[in-house]
């Protein structure tokens, strides 16, 4: 697996500037000596000890005149617990609670997030500054030098286009893992290939390829952003992810711009687990008999959202002993879909009300007859039961003729790229 970085300033134009990049690009762009060159950011020093200096200006604060102390909010702990031992009295924490107000709750400190206190380098080592780490690139500073203030202070988010791979060797989570990709990253690739690729059922071998935004804020990354180019090889078949704006609309297609959106998601669940399979004759695990079984089993911890695979109504919602909580949506005139054995129900699910595909209808139980956690997924044609996993659904709108020669300049750069990567 190699990586090579391209670093964006800002965001704007990040499109143009890629597309550029990725046209420019030959294969000498993914040697070692570029990755080397180019690289991650150098990872952030060590700031555990106590009194630590930084040499340079932060936050418009210079460190290096002052003690500087780290620590993490612990559970149940207040603002007030941390500035007393300072000398901070009631009256001026009070105050300052108050010049906080409309600038950020003092009272609800998170915990397990961090914090710093920068003290005077004299003999009374008095508290100058209270930092609090509230998100990754904010923080609040409280001042208590000549007057109590509070300062909101966002650090500059930056943006890197990676390029990476990665072979599953057990399971995507793995393969992420062995990469060093951010674990994000497989939550946006499930998203784009949800229609064509069966997560549950990869394979040894089966490599992904992929063209992504990193946000850092500072020297840490903070979230992945958009997709640029993706690619699944499983075997023979080959799997391309193209982005393309239609309308107001990003979208991915294939390498022929077929859109990669299909009317049914290939699953109701993210990355759980397959226990029971469509079939005639199943000796039902509580009944102890043999009889036939409509759908398949996902094993998932209870409350696991479950999503509605399309668009639709909802015709019956409801409980019986068997099938426990259930939700059932008619998709259209020919498929109909029904989800069995929840824990409860998604927000506004109830008979007639519209779903969207990805909506959340519900969440993973063990209602009615069931020997765990688990959902129980059927799908129906014309009325009858169909197994899921074996259901062709219809793609969604192609590129647009008046958009296919812009299609092909990207498809092909990307293309080239995406096959190159290792």
């Amino acid at each position: 697996m190699k990586h090579l970085v391209i670093f964006l300033q800002g965001q704007k134009g990040i499109r143009a500037i890629l597309i550029a990049a990725l046209i420019s690009l030959t294969i000498a762009s993914c040697t070692p000596h570029l990755d080397e060159a180019q690289g991650s950011p150098a990872p952030k020093p060590d700031t555990s000890d106590a009194k630590t200096v930084r040499e340079t200006p932060y936050m418009r604060i210079p460190f290096d005149s002052f003690n500087i102390l780290k620590g993490t909010i612990r559970p149940n702990r207040f603002l007030s617990d941390i500035l007393v031992p300072y000398g901070i009295s009631q009256n001026k924490l009070d105050s300052l609670l108050n010049k906080s107000r409309d600038i950020f709750d003092a009272r609800k400190l998170r915990a397990y997030h961090n914090y710093t206190i920068l003290t005077g380098t004299d003999s009374n080592a008095s508290l100058k500054y209270f930092i609090y780490e509230h998100e990754p690139g904010i923080s609040f500073i409280f001042s208590f030098n000549d007057s109590l203030s509070i300062t909101e202070w966002r650090e500059k988010e930056e943006s890197f286009i990676k390029f990476t791979s990665f072979t599953i060797e057990t399971s995507l989570w793995d393969a992420m893992k062995a990469s060093g990709s951010p674990f994000e990253l497989a939550g946006a690739l499930s998203d784009i290939f949800a229609w064509t690729v069966d997560f549950f059922g990869l394979k040894k071998g089966d490599t992904f390829r992929v063209i992504y935004e990193e946000k850092h804020i500072g020297e840490k990354s903070v979230t992945v952003g958009r997709i640029y180019g993706a690619s699944y090889n499983s075997g023979s078949y080959c799997c391309y992810a193209i982005p393309l704006i239609q309308g107001d609309t990003e979208a991915y297609y294939d390498a022929d711009g077929t859109s990669l959106r299909k009317a049914f998601l290939k699953s109701p669940l993210k990355f759980s687990r397959i226990t029971s399979r469509f079939s005639s004759g199943r000796l039902h695990p509580v009944l102890k008999i043999v009889r036939p079984h409509y759908g398949v089993d996902y094993a998932a911890p209870v409350g696991t959202p479950v999503y509605s695979v399309g668009d639709g109504r909802v015709t019956e919602t409801g409980s019986d002993g068997e099938a426990g909580r259930f939700v059932k949506i008619r998709h259209n005139s020919v498929y109909s879909t029904a989800y069995l054995h929840l824990s409860g129900y998604g927000k506004g699910i109830m008979p007639g009300a519209s779903v969207r595909q990805g909506d959340i209808i519900g969440y993973v139980g063990s209602s009615g007859l069931s020997t765990g956690p688990h959902l129980d997924f059927r799908f129906y044609k014309n009325g009858y039961p169909v197994d899921p996993l074996k259901v062709e659904a219809p793609p969604v709108e192609p590129v647009l003729e008046e958009n296919k020669e812009k299609f092909g300049k990207i498809s092909s750069a990307l293309i080239r790229i995406l096959d190159q990567i290792e």
